[in-house]
């Protein structure tokens, strides 16, 4: 190794600088805020998608599924990647990749065809976060890595909420095939720019042998878990064999692996990163906190358009309200987090969450919009206060060269727990109308009800059908107010466990942890 090459590694940011070190800052954060804006901008598009293609709602879920599971998948496969081919050119390659594949899935003409390309950009796509993450904490200063991590967690929160606006505006205005035409001149700016900038942040490569093994077990359970999550409610969960036998193949599926990553010397997934009392802890507090938040974030659009008359697109206006407060906040928050105590901030943003979302548990059938909106806002300030913290805990609580590996496992539980959030959200807001339908029902008294429609000039025919409607909203609205309820329980269990982390001895600009 040359004397050039020896100072290029031992100071990977060294040249760059200024206006280049902005530049590539911007261009991974752009990368990752791509990635995660497609995991959302999909799902208010494939009544669209199923209408153009002839095929049913429940085959439209596919759409999301492929690509979600796909996702899960090669997240954690990140620290193998990394170490084997190398971080930058990893990375450059899933940006090649995911903007091929979007191309492709905007020229799907089937069904078939638009799972097989959504499974490649998810395929592609899932080692971007966790790259960018540890490709932002590389090319700055130490001393400026939590700001890294700010700009980074910033592109990670937004995502999910501009995504339903935007898949909602291009699917009205334009076509379903847009929501993927409009990664492909971002894919090629990030791809030009990552060449010329990042190549000096290139990391060492290690030639391992792939663990196939736990590679097919991870496969089978997160694609067993993923499919009885997606499956589950539309079959009835566990009063269908088929979701039982996926319950079944997704709980053996990942004791076999567990136990096969823990013996192996060379895992594909390095669990033993969960030996750091401080990683395990904040992982776990983000993913009920992520759970919580990504679970709203599905549910308050649906209510609003079921019960309240709203649009898609002002759906997604309202819910983005939230954007202002984050935008705001995140950097700030960065700031605070290199002078004050990590688990004090993340316990306040996730307690301030549980407060906000207690407030929605009373929302009714005539609230306003600005009732609507206070919540929402006042989310978008706390959000960054939870996710910032955690995010500098769990990485600066391993090892400098566990840090790829611990954050793929780290944007992989918060993947997992989003998914398991709003499966959870959508099947209690149902079974819970139902009940609550049932109760209202039984203690209505309808004749007196309809004596008093007629009266009021309502003719005797459409009295049954208003005060079946009228039921119908009151049901789900109760419903909605026990899921927020809940929710707000999952936000303060995870603002209070943080707590059992042990107190940061550095923040991420100070020396490596031994």
């Amino acid at each position: 190794m040359s004397a050039q090459n020896q100072a290029a590694s031992r100071t990977p940011f060294a040249e760059l600088s200024g206006g280049r070190l902005l530049l590539a800052a911007f261009v991974i954060a752009l990368s990752n805020f791509m990635v995660v804006l497609d995991t959302t901008i999909a799902n208010v598009s494939v009544p669209h998608i199923t209408g153009n293609l002839a095929v049913s709602s429940s085959q439209g879920t596919w759409v999301v599924t492929s690509y979600a599971v796909a996702e899960a998948i090669c997240v954690p496969l990140t620290g193998w990647l990394a170490s084997r081919f190398g971080t930058v050119r990893v990375f450059v390659m899933g940006l090649i990749g995911f903007t091929v594949f979007s191309f492709l899935c905007g020229l799907s003409t089937s069904l078939e065809m638009l799972v097989l390309c959504r499974i490649g950009q998810g395929l592609s796509g899932g080692p971007l976060m966790p790259l960018s993450q540890t490709l932002l904490m590389r090319i700055f200063p130490q001393e400026k890595h939590s700001q890294a991590m700010g700009l980074w967690a910033m592109t990670t929160v937004l995502g999910p909420i501009l995504g339903p606006i935007l898949g909602g505006l291009i699917s009205d205005n334009l076509s379903w095939h847009w929501i993927f035409f409009i990664n492909i001149p971002v894919g090629i700016i990030c791809v030009m720019a990552a060449i010329r900038l990042l190549s000096v942040a290139e990391t060492d490569t290690i030639r391992l042998r792939i663990d196939s093994v736990g590679l097919f077990l991870l496969v089978l359970w997160i694609g067993a878990l993923q499919l009885m999550l997606d499956l589950g409610h539309e079959r009835d969960w566990f009063n269908n064999t088929s979701i039982v036998m996926l319950a079944l193949t997704a709980i053996i599926g990942f004791i076999v692996f567990l136990i096969w990553e823990m013996t192996d010397k060379q895992p594909v997934v390095n669990l033993w990163i969960f030996r750091h009392r401080g990683f395990t802890v904040s992982v776990l507090a983000l993913s009920f906190g992520f759970g919580a938040f990504f679970g709203s974030i599905v549910l308050i659009p649906q209510w609003l358009q079921m019960n309240l008359g709203y649009t898609a697109t002002w759906a997604g206006y309202l819910t983005a309200t939230m954007g202002f407060g984050s935008l705001t906040m995140s950097p700030i928050v960065a700031k605070l987090a290199t002078k004050h105590d990590p688990r004090a901030l993340a316990s306040f943003g996730l307690l301030l969450l549980g407060v906000v979302t207690f407030m929605r548990a009373f929302w009714i059938t005539d609230s306003d919009f600005m009732t609507l909106a206070w919540p929402q806002i006042l989310q978008g300030f706390a959000v960054p206060f939870f996710f910032i913290p955690l995010s500098n805990i769990a990485l600066a609580s391993v090892l400098p060269q566990e840090i790829a590996s611990a954050a793929g496992l780290m944007n992989f539980l918060r993947t997992m727990a989003g998914a398991i959030g709003a499966s959870i959200a959508v099947t209690i807001w149902d079974d819970h109308a139902k009940v609550a339908r049932s109760e209202m029902v039984s203690s209505l008294h309808v004749e007196e009800t309809q004596n008093t429609l007629i009266q009021s000039g309502f003719s005797p025919d459409s009295t049954l059908g208003i005060i079946s409607s009228l039921v119908d909203k009151e049901a789900i609205t109760m419903s909605a107010n026990h899921v927020f309820l809940l929710f707000a329980l999952a936000f303060i269990f995870a603002g209070l466990i943080i707590w059992l982390s042990p107190k940061p001895q550095r923040s991420l600009q100070g020396p490596a942890p031994h």
